[in-house]
């Protein structure tokens, strides 16, 4: 196979329609009372601006270091987040369309490694951040828990 070379950095972007006001979307994305429903299972507190947050799948034993850096609320939340050395840049915007409905859209760039390293992380976070996004979308929408991060890798089935 012909090497491959990276002539840009890769940066994943998802969006989703949630058919929920502007607010309430916001809100499940900064409240972990909220979030824990659809995406990890614990926080050690509300994202605000200056604050370091520890989130966990405790599931899988996994945590991720979060370090708040711009809130506009009902509009925009940037992070920084992952493991202290690999820090990724994530930032979600929040536009209201018709029909009380959101448009959430999520970025996550500054992947580290190498590039075999990179587009692992980068392919990765493009299918962790669209179930998220879904499973945002049938909480809100349906206030159903959909079990999406759970059952993405059932234990003893794969590897995660």
């Amino acid at each position: 196979m012909e090497k491959l070379q990276l002539t840009k950095d890769p940066i994943i972007k998802v969006g989703m329609l949630i058919r929920k006001p502007v607010a309430e979307v916001f809100e499940a994305f900064i409240n972990p009372d909220i979030t824990t429903k659809f995406w990890f299972t614990k926080s050690s507190g509300k994202l605000e601006v200056g604050r370091q947050i520890t989130w966990a799948w405790e599931m899988y034993n996994a945590t991720a270091l979060v370090n708040v850096k711009e809130i506009e609320i009902n509009k925009r939340i940037l992070v920084e987040w992952g493991d202290l050395g690999a820090m990724t840049k994530l930032e979600w915007t929040f536009t209201p369309y018709e029909n009380d409905s959101t448009f959430v859209n999520i970025v996550n760039s500054g992947f580290q490694g190498d590039g075999d390293s990179i587009v692992a992380q980068a392919l990765d976070s493009l299918g962790g951040f669209t179930i998220v996004l879904d499973g945002a979308k049938v909480w809100l929408e349906h206030n159903i828990n959909p079990n999406l991060i759970v059952d993405k890798f059932p234990k003893g089935l794969t590897e995660h």
